[in-house]
């Protein structure tokens, strides 16, 4: 298929791009929150609707069920439609979706309502990529993209503090609702200022139906794809089961510590992945052809203080738990260099579909890990959260070491897999390894 001619109508990386980013990262900010809120609420969650653990972890679970069924037919509609749409619909369907959780008497309702939420969830992160890729210049865009994964976890921090203060002072439903309603003051801001590129001609791909398993089919065919998928798997999930479910029970019941205390320990995890977002970014921006090195050494750092952390005889002091969120909140920065190499190995009117299909390994191994933490202590500990004991916690949070080291030795196999494949097209091993990140052949037009 012949691609159609670029016209470039506006300015790459200046002042409208900047806006228009601002804008779709502010989108994403809230659908953080609003997908980790039950992060500090999960324990009057369990006294509200009356469950056991395993059945608290299902609230977050099927939402991440959810987000990570919809990547691939989300990236299909983003290549077909641009971003604007999809944060437009997003944000709609989030907004109420929290509505409805903010309402819902029955533990049956509450699910119905985290669906709706991850269904306008998956649809934010990877249009916002999108215009990450097509805005900004390509010195710019790894940095730009971690800053969008980081910042965005700013919606954690509201998320950690300030909604549990809500929820002490002003309840349940009046916490979840005032929280719902930033969505419709965000959705006049997308109408009125984002532009889905700065092009004509490329700014959307006019997918036939016909031809959508065949280009579905060479995106997971590609080595990149996979590479990226599992650094995503392997780098995200750490902090996305500590943030959104299970590290505030894990503090406050197992390590002992005030509400306060956790909070701030969340806070801090979520603001060292903000500072060590633009300093990865950075390392793969100079680095490319180290970008997998890069994240396996991420990973092991975790899983060596976590497993400090959990033979720790007795209760950790806290100097080794504010390691442990610094540490563990690098993993995000880790796993947003998966949405980098995509940027090598696809044209830019494929990443919609590519950054789908990476976006489904973190959120896989998120909602793997919670589901099994949740069955663990529900093994151990059948009379609920009030009966956890620390014993009980280090037992189940082991289950993340079996993830950290499938995960490595997939992104071992396949960085070597994505290697042959660069070899395979004349010159872009040569700029690979030169600092260039579109690759002749693969990612831009051969020279």
């Amino acid at each position: 298929m012949t691609r159609p001619i670029r016209r470039q109508v506006h300015d790459i990386g200046r002042r409208r791009a900047w806006v228009i980013w601002s804008v779709a990262l502010a989108v994403y900010i809230v659908a953080v929150f609003h997908r980790t809120s039950l992060g500090v609420a999960g324990l009057v969650a369990a006294d509200r609707f009356d469950i056991t653990a395993a059945q608290l972890a299902t609230f977050t679970v099927l939402q991440l069920v959810v987000y990570a069924g919809m990547q691939i037919p989300v990236g299909v509609l983003l290549d077909r439609f641009g971003s604007r749409l999809l944060l437009l619909i997003g944000l709609a369907l989030m907004t109420a979706g929290q509505l409805w959780f903010a309402f819902a008497g029955s533990f049956e309702v509450g699910l119905a309502a985290r669906v709706l939420l991850g269904i306008g969830d998956a649809m934010i992160f990877t249009s916002l990529l999108r215009l990450v890729a097509l805005w900004f210049r390509v010195r710019q865009a790894p940095v730009i993209t971690q800053l969008s994964g980081m910042i965005g976890q700013l919606g954690a921090v509201a998320a950690a503090t300030p909604l549990a203060a809500a929820l002490e002072r002003f309840g349940w439903e009046r916490s979840f609702g005032i929280s719902a309603g930033v969505g419709a003051l965000l959705s006049v801001a997308l109408v009125l200022i984002v532009k889905d590129s700065p092009y004509t001609g490329l700014s959307v791909e006019k997918i036939k139906v016909r031809a959508l398993a065949r280009t579905l089919a060479e995106v997971w065919g590609n080595p990149g794809t996979r590479l990226a998928m599992w650094i995503h798997f392997t780098g995200q999930f750490g902090a996305t089961v500590f943030t959104m479910l299970w590290g505030y029970p894990f503090l406050v019941e197992g390590q002992g510590l005030s509400p306060a205390a956790a909070g701030g320990l969340l806070i801090t995890l979520t603001l060292t992945a903000v500072v060590a977002g633009p300093i990865v970014g950075h390392l793969t921006g100079r680095l490319p052809y180290r970008r997998s090195q890069i994240v396996q050494v991420i990973v092991v750092a975790m899983a060596s203080v976590w497993a400090l952390v959990l033979l720790w005889p007795g209760r950790a002091p806290l100097w080794l738990l504010v390691l442990l969120v610094c540490v563990t909140g690098c993993g995000g920065p880790g796993s947003m260099v998966g949405f980098d190499l995509a940027r090598t190995f696809h044209p830019s009117e494929r990443l919609g579909r590519a950054a789908g299909v990476i976006n489904i390994g973190g959120f896989t191994a998120s909602l793997v890990t919670m589901a099994l933490i949740g069955v663990i202590l529900d093994q151990r500990a059948p009379g609920g959260p009030g009966t956890y004991t620390l014993t009980d916690f280090k037992w189940a949070m082991s289950v993340q070491f079996l993830l950290w080291g499938f995960g490595s030795l997939q992104i071992w196999r396949y960085r070597h897999k994505g290697l042959d494949y660069i070899d395979d097209h004349p010159g872009a091993l040569d700029a690979l390894r030169a600092g260039d990140t579109l690759l002749p052949g693969i990612s831009r037009d051969p020279d």
